[in-house]
């Protein structure tokens, strides 16, 4: 076999064996990059079943301030988290314990008070630095049959007339429910701080109450103003949230257009008064025969 032909046939068998390899690498990192989106979805499955929750390290006595003890944190399946377990430190920042706590148990809000309201503080003393408390009238529907609780989180949304303008450019009203603020912090419900909810009894103006309660909010200072603004043009509402859910979520206006839109997210030319729109068919156009030897043509009259 002559030389060249064999430089030839090691020069082939190098660069196939090199094509080789890059054709293997190009495989195994495909199936790195699929096993690596498996174990993603994985997680990310598990996550959604999974809460993390506060745990105590230690035996925690009665009367301790919750920050001055260690705590950790567990990752717990959803049907394992106790009723109002903490997610967050800075949810129960300056607050003590009113019954012991073992070793490995779930932190939650029935076991803690804030050290303030223990000890009787005042409306200005419980107040979040940075915030205002501003009182809302409400009634026992929209304060969530009378169940919201110093302490409780809540999201306020609004119902207000809103100006629009119809189908005949006649100016009119429709009303429309916006969503304000999420996870607002209730400070008070009538003169009840909480105090009285350490103290293990109900107050005065718990069990009696005349006229529409008073539910007391931390808002910011621009918080305070829409929300006093609102107040002035229609109603508040709440709807209370779980201690162990801070998220914020990004809410649509409801009106009788968005309600068609989210009942019947499939229909087509239904208008939100529910009746189908007709389209306009376009209006007759005249016309003349003409004969052209034995055809005939029907040729449009120009106006």
């Amino acid at each position: 076999m002559p030389i060249e032909r064999q430089k030839l046939i090691l020069i082939a068998g190098v660069v196939l064996g090199v094509l080789a390899i890059v054709m293997v690498k190009v495989y195994l990192d495909q199936q790195q990059q699929i096993a690596q989106e498996q174990a993603k979805k994985a997680i990310a499955k598990m996550q959604t079943n999974q809460t993390a929750v506060l745990i105590a390290k230690q035996d925690i006595p009665k009367g301790i301030l919750i920050e001055s003890v260690p705590l950790d944190t567990a990752v717990v399946p959803n049907k394992f988290v106790q009723p109002q377990a903490v997610t967050s430190l800075s949810r129960i920042s300056g607050m003590v314990t009113v019954v012991a706590i073992s070793k490995g148990e779930q932190i939650t809000l029935s076991k803690l008070v804030n050290a303030k309201q223990q000890s009787g503080g005042d409306l200005a003393g419980i107040t979040p630095a940075g915030k205002r408390a501003i009182s809302v009238a409400v009634d026992n529907i929209s304060s969530v049959a009378g169940m919201v609780r110093p302490g409780d989180y809540v999201d306020v949304i609004a119902t207000i007339q809103i100006p629009v303008q119809g189908a005949d450019g006649q100016q009119g009203s429709q009303v429309a429910v916006l969503p304000l603020f999420q996870n607002v912090l209730v400070l008070a419900v009538g003169h009840n701080t909480g105090a009285s909810v350490a103290q293990g009894s109900r107050t005065k103006e718990e069990s009696v109450t005349s006229g529409p309660p008073l539910v007391t909010l931390a808002l910011s200072p621009q918080e305070s103003s829409f929300i006093a603004f609102v107040q002035e043009q229609g109603k508040i509402r709440f709807t209370l949230r779980s201690p162990a859910d801070a998220k914020v979520e990004p809410i649509m206006p409801a009106n009788l257009n968005t309600l068609f839109q989210y009942i019947l997210p499939q229909s087509q030319g239904a208008s939100w008064t529910g009746q189908e729109t007709k389209k306009e068919e376009p209006p007759p156009v005249e016309t003349i025969e003409i004969y052209r030897g034995v055809n005939k043509e029907r040729m449009p009259i120009s106006k």
